[in-house]
């Protein structure tokens, strides 16, 4: 049992952990919190369903065109919720317009592929029940490799350090000729990829449903606010303790009740952290 409750927590939070990467990539090079984190995982659960499934596709070319699917989506919240939204005076109407966007992406979903929750195809057909059943272990593969390729992206890449010169300062990196708009642009087709990749490993876990978007935007939301905004490092750790109290809470408390241990926690957490655990206060100088 506790071995059950560890591997279950540890995959979910895995997958809580990458949609808080995918808030933290669209922020470092927007300030923009976008509400269309959590669907990106959903589209990626649902998009990596149907490519095996209707088209029968080998899993590794649906998960390539489930990633590009989801990096196209990323470009279009961009275009769509967030572009526009940058240049008026009251600049936080992206929490409206990206908000709009996500449940417009959920309805549409729910049009197209259905209502009703659907099984994700296996993909490699290793164990099944057990601790070391390929849903557990996946989501943490795919973690740890995202993970990987963020830190040699952002460290031993042009484009990587271009993405932490507009993180650190805007202005000044806009002062330097960056081409801010192309570097937003990447970054949304990123974090959908992210977001994208998170939904199909985890999708034995999720299952295929439209709902799994909302339940993400949330869950994914609180890595980020545990670990503070920004900081990928605390978001993994966030979204793993995260994923494991949820399952101990559901062992112990079950139902609507766990639901609220967790909220509790947060709650708590913020009061005693404001800029999350792993977060640093900002400071400017003038």
């Amino acid at each position: 049992m506790i071995a059950s409750i560890i591997a279950s927590g540890l995959a979910i939070g895995a997958v809580y952990a990458l949609i808080g990467i995918t808030y933290n990539t669209m922020y470092s090079a927007s300030r923009v919190m976008s509400f269309t984190a959590g669907q990106f995982g959903m589209l990626g659960g649902v998009f990596g369903a149907l490519f095996m499934t209707s088209t029968g596709l080998p899993a590794a070319a649906s998960f390539v065109l489930t990633v590009a699917a989801c990096a196209l989506a990323g470009v279009v919240t961009e275009i769509v919720a967030v572009r526009r939204v940058l240049h008026k005076l009251e600049q936080h109407l992206y929490v409206l317009s990206t908000l709009a966007l996500a449940q417009m992406m959920a309805q549409l979903t729910a049009i197209g592929y259905g209502t009703e929750p659907k099984p994700f195809p296996r993909i490699f057909g290793i164990g099944r029940g057990d601790p070391l059943d390929e849903k557990f272990w996946l989501p943490l593969l795919a973690c740890g490799a995202i993970i990987i390729a963020l830190e040699l992206l952002y460290r031993h890449s042009l484009l990587g350090f271009a993405f932490r010169a507009i993180a650190e300062d805007q202005f000044a990196s806009r002062a330097l000729g960056l081409p801010e708009a192309g570097l937003r642009v990447a970054s949304f087709a990123i974090a959908g990829a992210i977001g994208g990749a998170a939904g199909f490993a985890g999708g034995q876990l999720l299952l295929a449903f439209f709902g799994n978007g909302g339940l993400l935007t949330f869950y994914g939301f609180i890595p980020v606010a545990i670990g503070g905004v920004g900081n990928n490092r605390g978001a993994l750790a966030g979204g793993l303790a995260l994923g494991l109290f949820q399952q101990a809470a559901n062992f112990v408390f079950g139902g609507v009740f766990a639901s609220v241990a967790v909220f509790t926690a947060f709650i708590v957490i913020l009061l005693l952290a404001p800029n999350g655990i792993f977060g640093a206060v900002r400071t400017r100088r003038v």
